[in-house]
């Protein structure tokens, strides 16, 4: 996979699936419909006899995800699609942690030097 293209907001990202090479645009929205996608999934998975209830709301969100993706999936790729940008997004949410969670420890560490006391001089007592 190669990133391209950042802007603030969206992130443009090359994914081969079956062979074949697309641009995926990453935004919020994506983020979003991804996670949607994961809760759908595990709420069909923990309770099977509401698949036929979310297999609508799976359905639709699949289909939205996919709209992010140049040039238009197939249906023969959209699972192997779906799987490699459900992939692209983890990844994609782990090295934002990862940027966080350094952030966070650089700001401590300057922080920490910034409230260092200034050494102490030794004072000669008088007699």
């Amino acid at each position: 996979m190669k990133v391209g293209l950042k802007s603030a907001d969206m992130i443009i990202q090359e994914i081969t699936v079956n062979g074949k090479k697309f641009r995926l645009t990453m935004t919020d929205q994506l983020l979003m419909d991804v996670r949607r996608l994961k809760a759908l999934y595990n709420a069909a998975y923990e309770d099977p006899e509401s698949f036929e209830e979310v297999s609508s709301a799976i359905s639709n969100t699949i289909n939205q995800i996919a709209t992010a993706v140049e040039p238009p999936v197939s249906d023969s790729d959209l699972d192997g699609m779906i799987q490699s940008i459900m992939k692209a997004v983890d990844e994609k949410a782990k090295e934002t942690d990862d940027a966080k969670a350094k952030h966070v420890e650089d700001t401590a560490k300057s922080a920490k030097k910034a409230t260092k006391p200034a050494p102490k001089t030794a004072k000669k007592s008088k007699k």
